[in-house]
């Protein structure tokens, strides 16, 4: 394959994943948020936004919302530092779209236009050319997660300290402190999965859980995924862990933003809930397979592909759901309580789970 093949169909996935999957979904939370609020709050919920009598379920409070941030005003503190005041929304957008990069939404495809509409069960059986849906292929792809996500906390960090006001400073200490605590968490969680799988490449994780439930890292893993699920939470910022931003308290890190700025940082904590729901799926859920039925065995190339590409879609709109789910269901942790759990409670409990799964992996190795 060319090199400038390979480029333009590493092109065609960046588009496809951010501006037809990420983008849109990460849009879309925002109106979910919304109406399951309302919904568990017995409120109406987003009604206002309309054209004439067309409401559209508030879908069109989307819109506004883009629109709104769009022309305010794009206000600068006197003595805020302007050159990193700027560069802290991008460090909080960027580094969660790049590590879309390494995630896999689908199986391979096969460039062989003849075969696509044949049955072609593994990719050794295509006579041409293959490429995977996933836009980079890493050999350390999780490595490469949690090194691109760390970046994430400079973004508040930058954003508290730049903006030269306390209360941002306060915000973004607990930002980067809470963040801090629990990826550590999240990198002992993986290393379970590593230990039992293997591999670091994301969709060598998902291809060896296959479609056998019982293979899947949710239950070779339960610890592991409950720790994942948790930190992820956490690391997001998002109730019940979002004392970073308590209104009563110290208002957040990102206080003296508005306009686009500001929504860089709320279009970028949803683009993080997908991100932490595509590593799920894909470490622990099986990835774009089905338990118990292997569509590549019994249907089309192309049908088989995008039945797997939906799948894995629909899981990660299931796990984002779930988050909304708990962040309308738990109160506020104080700052003290997050840190303790993250540090005190979790992350013994990854270590634990690393240890147990060791001698697991010996024991029945050596069977």
């Amino acid at each position: 394959m060319s090199m400038l093949l390979i480029a333009l169909l590493a092109l065609v996935k960046v588009v496809f994943l951010v501006f037809a999957f990420v983008m849109p979904v990460a849009s879309l939370l925002t109106w979910m948020e919304r109406r399951q609020s309302a919904m568990m709050q017995d409120r109406v919920g987003p009604n206002r936004a309309n054209i004439g009598k067309y409401k559209a379920w508030g879908l069109l409070h989307i819109a506004a919302d883009g629109l709104k941030m769009f022309f305010k005003e794009d206000f600068i503190p006197a003595k805020a530092h302007k050159a990193l005041f700027t560069l802290a929304p991008v460090m909080a957008l960027v580094p969660p779209l790049v590590i879309f990069a390494i995630v896999p939404f689908g199986d391979f495809l096969c460039l062989n236009s003849s075969q696509l509409f044949e049955k072609i069960p593994t990719a050794a059986q295509c006579t041409g050319s293959t490429t995977p849906m996933q836009i980079a292929v890493l050999d350390a792809g999780m490595l490469f997660y949690f090194a691109i996500a760390s970046l994430s906390v400079y973004g508040a960090m930058l954003a508290g300290w730049a903006s030269y006001n306390k209360w941002g400073l306060l915000g973004a200490l607990r930002a980067s402190s809470q963040m801090i605590a629990y990826e550590v968490t999240m990198g002992m969680a993986i290393l379970g999965i590593f230990l039992v799988y293997g591999t670091l490449e994301p969709g060598a994780l998902a291809r060896a859980q296959g479609t056998s439930l019982l293979h899947w890292g949710i239950v070779t893993q339960p610890l592991a995924f409950v720790l994942y699920l948790v930190a992820s939470i956490a690391e997001t910022k998002r109730t019940p862990f979002d004392a970073v931003e308590g209104e009563p308290e110290i208002i957040g890190y990102f206080v003296e933003y508005s306009g686009m700025r500001f929504g860089m940082f709320y279009l970028g904590e949803f683009i993080e809930v997908v991100l932490a729901s595509a590593i799920m799926v894909t470490v622990f859920l099986g990835g774009w397979y089905l338990p118990g039925w292997d569509y590549a065995q019994s249907l089309p190339h192309v049908l088989a592909l995008l039945v797997g590409m939906g799948v894995w879609g629909t899981k990660v709109l299931v796990l984002c759901w779930f988050q909304l789910l708990i962040r309308w269901t738990l109160p506020r942790f104080k700052p003290d309580q997050i840190i303790r759990l993250g540090w005190l409670r979790l992350l013994p409990a990854s270590i634990v789970n690393v240890v147990a799964t060791a001698i697991g992996v010996v024991l029945l190795g050596a069977r």
